[in-house]
């Protein structure tokens, strides 16, 4: 009897962090008149979460959104077509969505200064050029002087990401 000593040794291969704009700020979603104690769940990690806000919400292409996330467009794919099926699972079996989980880094802010009103402001990477200055409402806005911008390449991202959500 031969064994596959290749399928008995290997190991699953680390995931990579996934940088995200920010932690979902509601975090638990259940159906409407059922009681908690009688709900199962269905878990939906936060770079699951990023994809759907990314390529739903947005309206970003896989390519797009996998850049702000920092991974591979095929792995885009794969986080989202997993979102959407627990999605999927939720709403359609009546479960529980909590969103907890992953491994993660928080994209970096941006800043931005208006040239009529002097107003600065950050947000955070991967949200998208602001249209207006959210004090003055003029379009003449431009990155500050001392934005420093996302920092590191894709060789150092693995010594930044060290935050694993549970």
């Amino acid at each position: 009897m031969l064994l596959n000593t290749k399928r008995l040794f290997s190991m699953a291969r680390p995931k990579h962090c996934r940088r995200i704009a920010s932690i979902p700020e509601s975090n638990y979603f259940k159906p409407r008149g059922i009681p908690l104690h009688m709900l199962d769940e269905v878990i939906l990690t936060v770079d699951e979460f990023e994809a759907i806000r990314l390529s739903d919400l947005e309206g970003l292409y896989q390519e797009q959104a996998a850049e702000n996330m920092g991974i591979s467009r095929q792995t885009f794919g794969r986080i989202i077509e997993s979102a959407h099926k627990k999605v999927a699972e939720s709403l359609v079996k009546g479960k529980a969505l909590k969103i907890e989980g992953g491994v993660i880094e928080m994209a970096s802010m941006r800043k931005f200064t208006c040239s009529d009103c002097r107003h600065s402001w950050e947000i955070p990477r991967g949200t998208g050029r602001p249209k207006d200055c959210p004090s003055c409402k003029n379009s003449t806005i431009h990155r500050a002087e001392d934005d420093k911008g996302y920092a590191g390449g894709v060789g150092r991202r693995q010594d930044r990401c060290h935050r694993r959500i549970q």
